[in-house]
């Protein structure tokens, strides 16, 4: 019983992902010489955790049902800098501001789903031009209305209680948020019936669509989802730290893409889970950030990603094939006993 119970575990999609986190851990204790307590506590690693999950939640369900959305790493500037014209140059409530910004991220999602559903054109290919179009209309907005490429921004008290206060002085109330965000899509993704249409779009699309799963519908939707948690990451940012840049949020898209596929998520979709992409982006923050409570040469630290990419990648598929053989298994016993 305990060996099937050890089984099932190992042939969830998150267990690639929280192996791929012992080890990493273990790694930085053994060979790094790190304090477990010091580097657990620090509030560097959960900040960007935080931020980054964010918008690895809905990149990963974008990668389950076989799209990808790149243009996150103009929309996260974008947001920020869109909270701080409005709210901060024109000086206009800091709703109208947080209402542009998360409008900003729908129109972008919108217009990527739109394009990826009604054209033939892949997603990738889609959302790259968005992210360099959204880079010129972040840039030239910015000279155009303010004459800057940085804007401050003053929020009220209120608004910093909820998307930029600093728990215990250290800690982003954005990590809040990401618990949050965890907590409803793994209730949506793994309890209702839209995550069953995700995955069953990821694994044959055609078939989904000839299922009555309004496949084009729920694209589109999940591209404004992509969009728009982009855009809440940069606002957050821009009301945390009182400012805005236009440059920043590229290394999101790899960082993000990193964080899914670590957690278990197919890059030909169809297969990964919630707790696997949450548990993804805890192993890519420790891994960039933990070094630096050890005594590994810091220039070490990209080495021991690609390292820990290839190998989840490995054992993602490892996992997904022993999960796939055992279904299949089942489901002969099911045949031979109704057969008997």
């Amino acid at each position: 019983m305990n060996s099937s119970f050890i089984q099932r575990l190992i042939m969830r999609p998150q267990a690639g992902s929280v192996m791929s986190l012992i080890a990493v851990i273990l790694f930085f204790v053994v060979f790094g010489g790190a304090q477990l307590g010091n580097m657990m506590g620090a509030a560097s690693w959960v900040n960007l955790a935080a931020n980054l999950g964010v918008v690895a939640l809905p990149v990963g369900l974008l990668m389950i049902s076989g799209e990808l959305d790149i243009s996150i790493g103009a929309m996260i500037p974008a947001g920020s800098m869109t909270v701080a014209i409005v709210s901060g140059y024109y000086e206009l409530p800091i709703v109208v501001g947080i209402i542009a910004t998360l409008g900003l991220g729908v129109l972008v999602g919108l217009v990527n789903g739109i394009l990826t559903v009604r054209t033939s054109v892949p997603s990738l290919i889609v959302t790259l031009g968005t992210l360099v179009a959204m880079q010129g209309v972040v840039l030239s907005a910015s000279v155009l209305l303010t004459g800057n490429a940085s804007v401050a921004l003053s929020a009220p008290e209120w608004a910093k209680s909820i998307f930029g206060q600093l728990i215990g002085g250290s800690y982003q109330i954005i990590i809040l948020w990401w618990i949050g965000l965890t907590l409803v899509y793994q209730f949506v993704v793994h309890y209702t019936r839209y995550g069953n249409w995700i995955f069953a779009m990821g694994g044959d699309r055609d078939s989904a669509r000839n299922a009555g799963i309004p496949t084009n519908k729920l694209t589109i939707w999940l591209f404004v989802l992509s969009s728009t948690s982009a855009a809440f990451v940069g606002m957050c940012g821009a009301i945390l730290f009182n400012s805005a840049q236009v440059s920043g949020g590229m290394n999101y898209i790899f960082n993000t893409i990193v964080s899914v596929v670590v957690g278990g998520v197919l890059l030909t979709g169809g297969f990964g889970s919630i707790l696997g992409i949450f548990f993804g982006t805890l192993t890519f923050a420790i891994v960039t950030q933990g070094i630096y409570f050890t005594d590994i040469e810091r220039n070490w630290s990209s080495l021991i990603i690609g390292v820990m990419l290839l190998a989840a990648v490995v054992l993602n598929n490892s996992f997904r094939k022993m999960a796939l053989s055992s279904k299949s298994k089942k489901q002969q016993v099911k045949k031979q006993g109704a057969t008997v």
